[in-house]
């Protein structure tokens, strides 16, 4: 029995998450049988981090077992070629030790793109989240920096998430303007189910200036989910990377120098 480990890209505008979901078409379910076909025996893949309707990935990472011969670049190539073409395997490697794409993981990184001008696009329209008003990123981002750190995210998960514990780690995270676009780029130890987006939701009310730079720090201490912004659009948002122990020999997105300086005692 062999690990795999595959960097996969896809555009989450058709897909109703990753998740396989009876007779609903998700990016598990497409890899899976792409997979299958290639191996001739069922394959059942793991990933980073799961991704919800409409969710973008740049390099989500998963892992499957197989006891079958493939070199890395059928893996590929075949994969895509039975993949449809909103899903493509950029990358393969056979995993090193005890490599599981989600545990082995010790931060993701996520970004959050808005499209900040009068007019919607008609090309980005399921690839960016659209914002009239005018934001304040300088606002949006020194708000953003009382989330770095290990907190509470009570107000900024969903009411119906399930994990265990509501905190957090979040290593960096950056808010800045390229011409009519704010970016927010953001990465934690792991993210609540939601988080990313209702983030996003309570930056660009401060950016409106609907709220106080303050407001994150008092929903951060509030620790209600009723009391910060709506949930953001899903169409902005991408997977963007996951950053793992270098025994594993995964590349590392460069964004992942800005991780804090610690972050290499979660390594070991």
């Amino acid at each position: 029995m062999s690990r795999i480990v595959l960097g996969i890209e896809y555009d989450g505008t058709l897909f109703s998450g990753w998740q396989f979901q009876n007779e609903q078409r998700t990016v598990q379910d497409e890899l899976e049988k792409a997979l299958s076909r290639i191996a001739d025996e069922k394959v059942s893949v793991h990933c980073a981090g799961r991704t919800d309707s409409g969710v973008h990935a740049l390099e989500q990472v998963i892992h499957f077992d197989t006891e079958v011969n493939r070199t890395l670049d059928s893996w590929v190539m075949g994969g895509n070629t039975n993949l449809p073409s909103d899903v493509r395997i950029i990358w393969a490697k056979q995993a090193i030790d005890d490599f599981h794409a989600r545990y082995s993981a010790i931060a993701r990184y996520y970004r959050y793109v808005i499209l900040n001008r009068k007019m919607k696009s008609a090309l980005l329209r399921n690839q960016v989240t659209w914002c009239y008003n005018t934001l304040n990123e300088v606002n949006m981002h020194n708000a953003a920096q009382a989330m770095i750190g290990e907190h509470d995210f009570s107000s900024f998960r969903a009411q119906g998430c399930q994990s265990v514990s509501p905190r957090r780690l979040i290593h960096f995270i950056n808010v800045y303007r390229e011409d009519d676009t704010v970016i927010i780029e953001l990465s934690a130890n792991a993210f609540l189910h939601h988080m990313v987006r209702n983030i996003a939701g309570v930056l660009m009310d401060i950016g409106m200036e609907k709220q106080p730079v303050i407001w994150v720090e008092e929903l951060l201490n509030i620790k209600d989910r009723t009391q910060a912004s709506v949930t953001a659009a899903p169409y902005g948002l991408y997977l963007g990377g996951v950053f793992y122990p270098e025994k594993y020999g995964i590349i590392k997105h460069p964004v992942f120098n800005l991780l804090a300086p610690d972050v290499q005692r979660f390594e070991h």
